[in-house]
């Protein structure tokens, strides 16, 4: 029962919302909303066109042929590292790291916990939902076969460096008060950013994605790390 309403009962009020607030977004907006129409403009600002599918021109997607422009050049690296394969070896590094330092079962098990608790709720929200992917944008790298909204990558970047941030406040690491911002805002905020930048995402994915994802590492903080 204190599992229940600890755990379930957020993330299934999570999915409830995020179900909910994506489909009035189709409803009201479509699948075309003005909020890409930004995307797009600052995309051309940087001479980068869509392809005639809404993919990246084959040179560009395949052979670099067209010039890289700063944007590009950061986003990039930044989208990698979200991936999924990065984001569920990061966990489990940071399991080991925390086991290491604290001898803490629970402080051990958090990366695990908020990366599994956020990605049930994403998978769960984003069938749901069905929302697709941006049209019309430049988009270099192959978009999942997953709905748009929520972003799950910026949900996982938000959860697992928003409870590793709680763990060093938790256990009153040196320099917690510096880093922490940095991993609870700044670099999941960057891979947000790289997301729509690179037409994988509609901005209100990632605004979905950010509120999941410290939703997440709330629920954790409680039942495992504070308790």
């Amino acid at each position: 029962m204190p599992l229940f309403r600890a755990i379930v009962l957020p993330a299934l009020g999570a999915i409830a919302v995020l179900t909910a607030a994506g489909r009035v977004i189709r409803l009201i907006d479509g699948d075309d909303p003005r909020e890409d129409h930004a995307v797009r403009a600052l995309q051309e600002a940087f001479g980068h066109k869509p392809g005639t599918d809404g993919v990246a021109f084959p040179a560009d997607f395949a052979g670099r042929l067209m010039p890289r422009d700063p944007l590009d050049r950061v986003t990039e690296p930044l989208s990698w590292y979200s991936g999924v394969p990065q984001t569920i070896a990061n966990a489990v590094a940071w399991c080991g790291i925390a086991w290491a330092l604290t001898r803490n079962p629970r402080s051990a098990l958090a990366p695990a916990a908020v990366l599994a608790l956020e990605t049930a709720c994403f998978m769960a929200s984003a069938a749901l939902v069905g929302r697709p992917r941006p049209a019309r944008v430049w988009r270099p790298e192959h978009p999942h076969a997953t709905s748009s909204f929520p972003s799950g990558h910026t949900a996982a970047a938000f959860a697992l460096h928003g409870t590793l941030a709680d763990l060093l406040d938790h256990h009153d690491a040196r320099g917690a008060r510096i880093v922490g911002p940095l991993l609870r805002y700044g670099i999941p905020g960057a891979i947000a950013v790289s997301r729509v930048y690179r037409g994988q995402h509609h901005i209100s994915d990632t605004v979905a994605g950010a509120m999941l994802g410290r939703l997440s590492a709330a629920v954790v903080r409680r039942a495992l790390i504070a308790s």
